[in-house]
């Protein structure tokens, strides 16, 4: 069955024996999303040495999950290959795993989980909420979905202002004023001058000194809108003390199911974004201290829920739970190489050698993992599942209402 994973769009095999891991590489990663996500594991492993059972696992390093259900229809259909990626949905049946950015993403300077929090905390202290401006933020890459294009109309114009200010990550500034019109990626109601563009490879010869997250704390409301598929900005965008506009989501991560709205973020639809968007900051500014509330409690929840320590906790215990499954002893296979934090960091340079360094588990924790708590049970998970129902559709009659009067 974990053989039937390779050909899922699978980056690596990584099989655990008496404690030691071997990698079996099947296709280049994007930029070093396989090697921190195979560093994450070796800290793993040393903050919890022998316990963890003989493992065997596929993992893709893409931004969509892979194993569609619909091909699995039945009980007596085939069974789904294991494979482990980043994000799921409610079509797919991937085994979500902790994306490699908590150890850090080099290519573009942002600090390994763990100090980059503290550094979003003390940002916090420095700028209070009421300090802030009464706008909405977003920066990202409008380029890799439609739905992020979408966010682009909703930008200060001449014809509108819906509340929201949009800092643009492009490839080269240079082509887009040069080469191909704006309003041909930006839509036909955008133009050059309605967007801050940021250039990308300029960011990067200058070590991002402009993209620094922490320093990105001064909205009163953060965006969060989905890429190609779940996006890792999510945490770094809850942890900022503001309040959180998500706009609809079709992706999860590992944690994102534990958020509620109206208590952690407020929901934003996708089919009148920039309407929904205008009517959240709007609220936000007339119940200041409401809209402070739902954003500490985000903050909150990131800091308290997501620190290392219980990111290892899940991934012990999901490992765990999947060698349980197993029906074979695992082996190593033939063509992998032995993986050891050593072998990794050492012969590792500039950002790749720092943020293994910065993450690196000095030996065993002292601390056993947390025990698990029981799964819901059928009808705690429907009382979930309609509460974050209802609070949406609230959020929904109250836009509509505001709306009406506005006209």
């Amino acid at each position: 069955m974990v053989e039937a994973a390779k050909g899922k769009n699978a980056a690596f095999r990584l099989v655990i024996v008496n404690g030691t891991a071997y990698v079996e590489t099947y296709k280049h990663s994007f930029q070093t999303r396989d090697i921190f996500t195979q560093w994450g594991i070796l800290q793993l492993l040393r903050r919890h040495p022998g316990r963890l059972p003989d493992l065997d696992l596929i993992f893709t390093c893409g931004d969509r999950p892979n194993i569609v259900q619909e091909y699995y229809p039945s009980a007596n259909a085939k069974a789904p290959p294991p494979i482990f990626s980043y994000d799921g949905d409610d079509a797919t049946f991937d085994i979500v795993f902790p994306d490699w950015s908590f150890w850090g993403w080099p290519e573009i300077n942002i600090k390994p989980w763990e100090p980059l929090s503290k550094d979003l905390k003390e940002a916090n202290e420095r700028r209070k909420w009421m300090d802030r401006e009464p706008l909405a933020f977003w920066k990202g890459n409008p380029h890799v979905s439609p739905k992020r294009m979408d966010l682009l109309r909703c930008n200060l114009s001449d014809e509108h202002d819906w509340n929201l200010r949009i800092y643009a990550q492009v490839i080269d500034t240079a082509y887009i004023l040069n080469g191909t019109p704006a309003y041909e990626i930006y839509g036909p109601l955008a133009s050059v001058t309605s967007y801050s563009l940021q250039d990308w490879h300029r960011e990067q010869k200058e070590g991002f000194k402009n993209s620094d997250l922490a320093s990105q704390c001064k909205h009163r409301y953060k965006i969060y809108i989905e890429g190609i598929g779940w996006s890792v900005s999510e945490k770094y965008i809850l942890a900022c003390d503001s309040f959180t506009l998500i706009v609809k989501q079709h992706y999860y991560d590992f944690f994102t199911r534990s958020l509620m709205p109206l208590q952690h973020y407020w929901p934003i639809r996708d089919d009148t974004m920039c309407r929904s968007i205008k009517f959240a900051v709007d609220w936000g500014n007339s119940h200041q201290q409401e809209a402070q509330a739902i954003g500490r409690a985000a903050s909150r929840f990131i800091q308290e829920e997501l620190n290392m320590k219980y990111v290892y906790d899940y991934m012990y215990h999901l490992l765990a739970e999947y060698g349980k499954l197993l029906t074979y002893k695992p082996t190593v296979p033939r063509q992998a190489v032995e993986l050891c934090s050593e072998s990794m960091a050492c012969p590792a340079e500039g950002l790749i050698k720092k943020y293994m360094m910065d993450s690196f588990a000095a030996g065993p924790s002292g601390v056993p993992p947390c025990t698990m708590p029981p799964p819901y049970d059928p009808a705690t998970l429907r009382s979930v599942l309609q509460r974050k129902e209802i609070s949406i559709e609230q959020v929904q009659k109250w836009e509509k209402q505001y709306w009406k009067t506005q006209r």
